[in-house]
């Protein structure tokens, strides 16, 4: 099973698209735990992450977020402004997945 964390601020504001994401996957027949954290408390959530998403109004702390998932070889992106906007949790789930499926460069 996979493990996709989504991180705001506050945890709250993706707790929608976490709703959505796992819609997408339950009719994909696609096993995975989705769930939203607090920016602050993302270090305590990482064990057995696959995935680590940003809301974009933190994309500012990409590099901070990207060196702490680096650590424990987690991927970690910002999730795309359109499909966060209209909370398009199939795109963002697909999003994900090529994240911890396709090689890093």
């Amino acid at each position: 099973m996979k493990k996709i964390i989504l991180c705001c601020m506050a945890g709250m504001s993706t707790s929608m698209l976490v709703a959505k994401m796992q819609r997408a996957a339950n009719e994909a027949n696609i096993e995975c735990e989705i769930y939203a954290v607090a920016a602050d408390q993302l270090k305590s959530n990482l064990d057995g992450a696959n995935a680590v998403l940003l809301g974009p109004q933190i994309s500012y702390k990409l590099p901070e977020i990207k060196q702490l998932c680096n650590k424990v070889n987690v991927p970690c992106d910002v999730i795309n402004m359109l499909d966060y906007g209209s909370m398009n949790g199939a795109r963002v789930l697909n999003f994900a997945m090529k994240m911890f499926l396709e090689p890093a460069d």
